[in-house]
């Protein structure tokens, strides 16, 4: 599965004291949503069968229009790239009601051996469970 899609409804804890959803929502979205992909694709258990985790190096988001309590929001993502020992991947956070982009982001994770906690590359067996989304196709994610 190339391009995975989540949706929720937010919740009224989401939002903080300026009245729309707190910025570290965002974030935790987005990794829900490549937990979900990983685990629906059987990524999860090809990395639990090799000895390994996948841990977040860093991300990057830039917010666009902020959500509010009771909206229905749709996180969508897709792995760009691998690297020797990295995984890079996209979202885009969108209002399915008004379509509106709320956010856009991406996540470098990296392949970590679970027992020493080092780097390792990552196996043919964990990479083949992702179909890769080339770059130039990015552009239409919204319009699938």
């Amino acid at each position: 599965m190339q391009i995975f899609r989540y949706e929720l409804t937010v919740p009224e804890e989401a939002e903080d004291q300026n009245g729309h959803v707190n910025n570290v929502e965002y974030l935790r979205w987005m990794q829900d949503a490549a937990m979900r992909h990983s685990d629906e694709t059987g990524c999860t258990a090809a990395t639990n069968a090799a000895g390994a985790t996948w841990v977040i190096r860093t991300h990057k988001i830039e917010y666009l229009k902020p959500a509010f309590a009771g909206d229905r929001v749709a996180v969508i993502t897709w792995v760009s790239n691998y690297r020797r020992v990295l995984s890079l991947r996209k979202y885009r956070i969108v209002r399915p009601a008004d379509k509106a982009l709320l956010a856009e982001g991406e996540t470098d994770w990296v392949f970590v051996d679970a027992q020493k906690g080092t780097l390792r590359s990552i196996p043919k067996e964990v990479r083949n469970t992702f179909e890769l989304l080339p770059q130039e196709e990015e552009v239409n994610v919204l319009l699938k």
